[in-house]
C-alpha cells in the first residue's frame, strides 16, 4: 500500500438554505466578513488582517467554550460574485489537516439557495475524527443558516 492509499480521505459535508431575499442584499451581507459576529451567533470577532479585490484574510474568534477554550484561526475567501461562488480555506487549520469551504449562490423562483459544501480532514490526534466533526458540522451549519435566513429576510423586508 502506497502513502497515498493510507491516508484517510477525509470528510465532506453539504448543506443548503431557500434565503427569501434578494441575491445582492444575500451576497453583500454574508461577505461582509467584519459583520459576521452580527450575523452568526459562534463568532466572538472577525477581524480582516488583508483584502485584496475579491480576496480577503481575516482572522475567526469563536465564543469561549464552557471551559473557558477560545478556538481562533485565519481563514482565506476568494469572492466571485458574477458566478455566485465563494472558495474559502483555512490558513491556519488548528485541528484540521485541510478545511475547504465553497459557497454557491443560486436565484431560484423562491429566493437564493446558499449552498455550502466544506471538506476537510482532521489531524492524527485531534479532539474528534473525521466522522464527529462532520456531524458538529452539519448540526452547526443548520443553525447558522436558519439565522443567516432570518436576519438576511428580515434585513429585506
Amino acid at each position: 500500500m502506497n502513502e497515498q492509499q493510507s491516508k484517510p480521505a477525509g470528510a465532506r459535508t453539504e448543506n443548503h438554505i431557500v434565503v427569501d431575499a434578494p441575491f445582492d442584499l444575500l451576497w453583500d451581507m454574508t461577505n461582509d466578513v467584519s459583520d459576521w459576529p452580527d450575523l452568526f451567533s459562534e463568532y466572538a470577532s472577525a477581524e480582516i488582517l488583508e483584502q485584496r479585490g475579491d480576496t480577503v484574510r481575516f482572522r475567526l474568534t469563536l465564543h469561549p467554550e464552557a471551559d473557558g477554550k477560545v478556538w481562533s484561526w485565519v481563514s482565506e475567501r476568494v469572492m466571485d460574485r458574477e458566478n455566485g461562488t465563494v472558495t474559502a480555506r483555512r490558513v491556519e487549520t488548528g485541528p484540521f489537516a485541510h478545511m475547504n469551504i465553497h459557497w454557491s449562490y443560486t436565484r431560484t423562483d423562491a429566493g437564493v439557495e446558499m449552498r455550502w459544501v466544506q471538506e476537510f480532514r482532521m489531524k492524527p490526534g485531534a479532539p474528534v475524527d473525521d466522522q464527529a466533526m462532520a456531524e458538529r458540522i452539519n448540526r452547526n451549519t443548520r443553525v447558522q443558516m436558519a439565522l443567516i435566513k432570518e436576519r438576511v429576510e428580515a434585513a429585506a423586508r
